[in-house]
């Protein structure tokens, strides 16, 4: 009987071990920052620079069965002829409308306490500026056009459906005669968080400015977009920042086509001015930012990934760690590295 061999045989992730795990921990940190460098993830701005908007604007609206318009302000300058479009999102399962009074109509409140009647009897006498029916979980637009006015002017939107502007459908487009206007971008993420968190209407503003900030909400968790108008302080509680009127507040809904909202707001004078998400938790969670008007915005310190490494150096650091990670990955399916060409086999 033939004595088993007292050599153990070699296990197949023995040898290999070591440096997969080696790989893999050199991937994890590395291939984040070269796919980066690739551009093939995305990653936010540090600062979120505005552009001046010369004439017209963009809204987007979600119409809700609560029934509502979220948001129910919508504020824009108007310099000469301009075009307004006003995205309607249809969140629920009822129809509803998006009508606008006409311009004569500025200033106008409409009677709370209407009927469905009342209501359709006066759109009859004062045809409206527009009038968009938007399916159940659709979308569709409302495109018109504004004459500036030397004055501030108001012109009110309700859902003329039976007992939705009864419910409480309706809101108001806010029309201011002067000052320039900026268009920004923003995100929030389920950090949660705004992504950037510092916004620049640029440095050249020197008084009033009309801000209009896209909200596109990255995340599943609703948000808001809160802008205090108190400048230059920094809040340390939602109460002390509450404490204070909002220049704006919208609310970023959770989803959409897509999930975003446009906040449209005055900023009085220069200054730095803080944004936070007012939802509960959010606040404490550090959901906030800061909007520089008319200041510039301090230079934020530089990083390794775009200082002392540059973007080919990364680019080149993931490939080289994938092929790593691969090449492992088959010695530890064979036990061994692949022999050589000419290699003499075993002695039998």
């Amino acid at each position: 009987m033939t004595d088993a061999p007292s050599v153990r045989p070699s296990g197949r992730w023995r040898r290999p071990g070591p440096w997969l795990i080696a790989s893999l921990v050199l991937a994890a940190a590395g291939l984040p920052g070269g796919l980066a460098s690739a551009h093939v993830i995305h990653v936010a701005p540090l600062v979120g620079v505005g552009r001046p908007l010369s004439t017209g604007a963009n809204f987007s609206v979600n119409l809700t069965d609560t029934p509502a318009f979220e948001p129910r302000s919508l504020s824009m300058t108007v310099s000469g002829a301009v075009a307004v479009s006003v995205h309607l999102n249809n969140t629920g399962a009822i129809v509803h409308t998006f009508t606008l009074v006409n311009a004569s109509q500025t200033g106008v409140v409409l009677n709370r306490s209407w009927t469905p009647q009342n209501l359709s009897a006066y759109f009859v006498a004062e045809p409206p500026l527009k009038n968009v029916s938007v399916a159940a979980h659709s979308t569709a637009w409302a495109n018109f056009s504004l004459v500036s006015s030397p004055a501030f002017r108001s012109l009110e939107f309700v859902s003329t459906i039976p007992y939705q502007f009864q419910a409480g459908m309706w809101g108001f487009l806010n029309l201011t005669p002067t000052g320039p206007a900026v268009l920004l971008s923003e995100n929030t993420t389920n950090a949660p968080g705004f992504q950037p968190d510092l916004l620049s209407a640029g440095p050249t503003v020197h008084g009033a400015v009309n801000l209009h900030v896209l909200v596109t909400n990255l995340g599943d968790l609703a948000h808001t977009f809160t802008v205090s108008s108190q400048p230059n302080v920094t809040f340390t509680s939602l109460a002390s920042f509450q404490a204070y009127p909002t220049l704006v507040s919208a609310t970023v809904p959770s989803s959409g086509s897509p999930p975003e909202v446009w906040a449209n707001f005055t900023v009085p004078a220069v200054g730095v001015y803080e944004y936070v998400c007012t939802v509960t938790g959010h606040f404490v969670a550090g959901m906030s930012g800061f909007l520089y008007v008319g200041v510039p915005v301090p230079e934020p310190p530089p990083t390794p990934s775009t200082v002392i490494v540059g973007v080919p150096i990364l680019v080149g650091a993931a490939v080289l760690l994938a092929v790593g990670v691969a090449l492992t990955a088959a010695t530890a399916y064979t036990g061994r590295f692949p022999k050589g060409p000419g290699a003499r086999p075993p002695h039998a």
